[in-house]
């Protein structure tokens, strides 16, 4: 799973990164940890609107969901979709084959087990360069409101050797995109499948940080959440190319 992200870059870096004139809504500033399950909001750029950043809840509810309970009970099961089954799964397959959009991040985070243990990595494209992931969105009403809720799932794909080390109980990363398939991507339907696979691990770095990210009640927007930690259980020299210690 992809439940940890990272976006340190402003407005201003993510319009030149990604050729955008347009802000719709207020960006909401830089997200040094964010955690999926508290359904945040966060930069997207969709297939309905590719030329602007919209700000969309990490989480996504199916239009067809019938009432808020239902809504708020599936959320919690779609921050991810599987690459393999998008196009099956109930709760993807309209968005898979309409609603195509880019997550913005400069880092995401995954736990590394061993012996029982779990260690987390700050994982990101060498440089500390901002990059899109590929994800799914979709617009649910609450029929007792009228209130819209435009919601997104990130996808997720096998690893590649980087990410089967540090993921690696289920061996799984989120979808990054080179940024020449980035606009590939925002074209909805089933041709652009194959752009959902195993991002290089040679562009790719990454470094063991403090378990603070995930405990409760902490600080996750201090800069220091990002700085290396040695662990004495983890050993360092030689274990993959790529990887910053």
């Amino acid at each position: 799973m992809c439940v940890f992200l990272s976006l340190q870059a402003d407005k201003a870096k993510l319009q030149k990164r990604f050729d955008i004139t347009l802000v719709e809504e207020e960006y909401f500033g830089p997200k040094l940890v964010q955690n999926a399950f508290e359904f945040p909001k966060w930069p997207v750029i969709s297939s309905e609107r590719p030329n602007g950043i919209s700000l969309m809840n990490w989480g996504l509810v199916p239009s067809w969901i019938k009432d808020p309970v239902a809504a708020l009970k599936i959320r919690g099961s779609t921050v991810n979709a599987r690459a393999e089954t998008i196009y099956d799964k109930p709760a993807f397959r309209r968005a898979a084959v309409n609603s195509h959009c880019l997550i913005l991040a400069d880092g995401f985070f995954e736990y590394r087990e061993i012996e029982g243990k779990k260690y987390p990595y700050y994982i990101r494209i060498k440089g500390g360069h901002p990059f899109a992931l590929a994800g799914l969105f979709e617009k649910w009403k609450n029929q007792e409101t009228g209130e819209e809720l435009t919601s997104f799932s990130i996808i997720t794909t096998s690893a590649n050797p980087m990410m089967q080390m540090i993921h690696n109980r289920k061996k799984r990363m989120p979808v990054i995109l080179d940024a020449n398939q980035e606009r590939d991507w925002l074209n909805p339907g089933h041709g652009f499948s194959f752009l959902l696979k195993p991002y290089s691990e040679e562009k790719m770095e990454a470094w063991p940080v403090s378990k603070k990210i995930s405990e409760r009640g902490a600080l996750r927007d201090c800069p220091e959440l990002l700085d290396p930690v040695v662990y004495q259980e983890i050993t360092y020299p030689g274990l993959t190319q790529g990887l910053l210690f």
